[in-house]
């Protein structure tokens, strides 16, 4: 094999946890390839996420993770001199029954203890932070200020550009048809163009990590679940934080909106019951239903124009929390998946984490993460901040 055919990492999936995987692994001096079959960076879900970035989870680990893409994306700009539409907006849980506002107190221990800069607002508070949050019912909320959000679009391409500038190499329109190992140990890969060794192989194919795993014998609990996204005409501006409402409704068990920079309200839905599979087509339910929910928690919007919806799939683990580390029994297998439709908030912290573990450098807060988030865990636990 040509020693041009032969790198430290090869990465399969150029999304929102393989680009910046890539571009932290190709500065920590790795020789590292990334294999995607779609045209260009962040095709899959990457381009379908809203942008939204939190460490405000229930979960310690995700709580690290995604603390460590908040310092990477904040001063991202700064340190690349690209532009990725960072806002510190924040994020408010509100809270309009007792039971939500119950389970919010009831993290904030384990939220602040964690480090997170994080409080509970009551009522008058939480309409100080939002004037136009509809004021019947409310009994306040939590709000992170350090939380945020930024584009999808460009984060991925600068991470991308950035990674190629350390020597990262990226094929598209290529798919990998088999990872091949020889007495458990990673050999390399082959694909519809040609074959390539390695010493480490990332599997970090998003909504397709689990058929590509099944190829060599690995079963993957990750299962994609659809879910679709709107977006209005800009207005003025009203508020600054994302607004998450975990209250269930027929045909939702949760709903999310922010404003973004230029006036545009985007907003989302937690489908319930989940929609398993790969859909790509707007449903005509989604509408109505997330348009409800909307005008419900800010009635101010209710004559606000929708300009466009979209879909997109999210890669579903039983327990709502991601699959990460290695692979029992098959040396230099690395897993990154079942990120749960949080993989732009995870990615960068994720792309850290594992750029750690190929390195030999793990501190022991990562360490926590990957034995709290391993292949072989029971997966009882409950996200309960989704």
């Amino acid at each position: 094999m040509n020693s041009a055919d032969v790198f430290d990492v090869i990465i399969a999936g150029a999304g929102s946890v393989g680009t910046p995987s890539a571009y932290f692994m190709a500065k920590a001096g790795l020789k590292v390839l990334v294999i995607d079959p779609l045209p260009s960076t962040g095709q899959a879900s990457n381009k379908h996420a809203i942008g939204g970035v939190r460490a405000t989870h229930s979960d310690p680990a995700k709580i690290y993770l995604c603390a460590k893409s908040i310092d990477i994306l904040s001063s991202w700009q700064e340190t690349t001199g690209d532009d990725i539409e960072w806002q510190r907006g924040g994020y408010s849980f509100v809270a309009y029954n007792p039971q939500v506002k119950s389970t919010l107190i009831d993290l904030l221990a384990v939220q602040k203890g964690l480090g997170l800069n994080i409080d509970w607002l009551d009522r008058n508070q939480f309409i100080d932070l939002v004037p136009d949050i509809n004021p019947e019912g409310l009994l306040g909320g939590t709000f992170s200020p350090d939380d945020g959000s930024a584009s999808p679009l460009k984060c991925s391409f600068s991470f991308y550009s950035q990674a190629e500038k350390m020597g990262a190499r990226f094929h598209f329109n290529e798919r990998i048809l088999a990872v091949e190992a020889q007495g458990g140990r990673i050999q390399g890969v082959r694909t519809d163009a040609g074959s390539y060794a390695c010493r480490f192989f990332l599997n970090a194919a998003g909504s397709w990590a689990g058929p590509l795993a099944a190829t060599s014998g690995i079963d993957l609990p990750v299962k994609p679940d659809s879910h679709e996204a709107g977006i209005t005409e800009a207005v003025q501006p009203l508020f600054s934080p994302m607004i998450v409402d975990i209250r269930e409704r027929p045909g939702s068990a949760n709903f999310y909106f922010y404003q973004h920079p230029s006036g545009k309200i985007i907003f989302c839905v937690t489908p319930n019951p989940q929609v398993y599979g790969i859909h790509d087509q707007d449903s005509s339910s989604f509408l109505p239903l997330a348009c409800q929910r909307l005008v419900e928690i800010m009635p101010k919007l209710a004559n606000c124009r929708v300009r466009r919806t979209w879909r997109g799939s999210y890669p579903m683990t039983p327990d709502g929390s991601p699959i990460l580390g290695k692979v029992p029994g098959f040396e230099g297998y690395l897993l990154a998946v079942g990120m749960c439709g949080q993989g732009f908030m995870l990615g960068p912290g994720v792309a850290s984490l594992m750029t750690s573990l190929v390195t030999d450098a793990l501190t022991a807060e990562q360490n926590a993460c990957l034995e709290t988030l391993r292949l072989d865990r029971q997966f009882t636990g409950v996200e309960k901040l989704k």
